[in-house]
């Protein structure tokens, strides 16, 4: 408060206190009443039943499932495990008429977050709906795990829980981008394969095992063997683009190759085209660019970069 009325003097020298206390000012303004206008934040406070709110729903929740609470004792996240010992994390963001309001709840999960709340939830409520949204897409999880461990991943680089594609190196600068539905992670994924002479959708020819795994009827279907950690390293397929020498350029990695089985040269899709645009020899029609291939001078097309929203 001294600090507050030493401000308030400081910024308003005119001000002239009406009590011995200093708390009233001439045209009956308060200290507290400034400092609230001057700080805005503060008057969004929670009341003191709110801590002990707070308090008693960690104590039935326990306590041993908090990571992490913020200096406001507004943002929680709370730490859950599904059935086969992933550990997940939902963050919290409680009001300041907690619990009449309901909170901001949000996890890394592939589908929406649907949490219901009234005004007699609490957080181990909330926890338990989490953990039962857990349990539905622990098939999903399993099916891209098997993947992830079995196969090299060229893309994410980094999958997260809420990743539902995943971009298989197969060889020869060729690979295979499937995209797993959480809601039916057990039915063959939609899949398209990347690299020379393809470039198109998958129509599957022959029916799944509906006993097997989602990467064994992958495998019985395209007919193929996945590299594995255990057969290759992923340096093998790291292969640097031909024009920037780089693997990596931002989030994309070369998905454009050669057609000629005796080039094959990978390149980035932004890196051919800002290269093929810039040779005269080279035409364009609509978003596709034609021209001839860096290294082996063979016909060699790329479509126009998409723009980043």
């Amino acid at each position: 408060m001294f600090l507050m009325e030493n401000s308030l003097v400081k910024d308003n020298p005119l001000f002239l206190p009406l009590n011995k206390d200093k708390t009233v000012y001439d045209g009956f303004i308060t200290v507290q009443e400034v400092g609230l206008k001057s700080h805005p934040e503060c008057r969004s406070i929670p009341p003191p039943q709110y801590y002990s709110q707070l308090i008693s729903e960690m104590e039935t929740l326990g306590w041993d499932k908090l990571l992490f609470i913020d200096t406001q004792f507004r943002t929680l996240r709370l730490k859950a495990e599904d059935s086969s010992a992933r550990q997940h994390i939902l963050t919290i963001k409680l009001k300041s008429k907690h619990p009449a309001e309901a909170p901001e709840c949000s996890a890394d999960l592939p589908v929406p977050l649907a949490l219901t709340w009234t005004a007699q939830s609490t957080l181990e409520q909330i926890h338990s709906q989490f953990l039962l949204c857990l349990q539905s897409l622990a098939e999903f999880w399993d099916v891209l795990d098997e993947i992830d461990t079995k196969t090299w991943i060229l893309e994410p680089e980094k999958p997260s829980r809420s990743d539902t594609m995943r971009r298989i190196a197969i060889g020869n600068n060729v690979s295979i981008k499937v995209e797993v539905d959480p809601r039916h992670p057990k039915m063959l994924p939609e899949c398209c394969l990347l690299g020379a002479e393809h470039g198109g959708s998958c129509l599957w020819s022959a029916g799944r095992n509906p006993d097997s795994s989602v990467l064994h009827n992958l495998r019985d279907v395209l007919e193929i063997e996945f590299p594995s950690p255990a057969t290759h390293e992923k340096s093998d397929f790291n292969v640097e683009c031909g024009i920037c020498y780089s693997y990596r350029l931002e989030a994309a990695i070369p998905d454009q190759v050669c057609n000629d089985p005796h080039c094959g040269q990978p390149f980035h899709q932004a890196c051919l085209y800002e290269w093929l645009r810039a040779l005269p020899t080279s035409r364009q029609s609509f978003s596709i660019v034609f021209g001839e291939c860096p290294y082996c001078s063979k016909p060699i097309t790329v479509k126009m970069a998409a723009q980043k929203s």
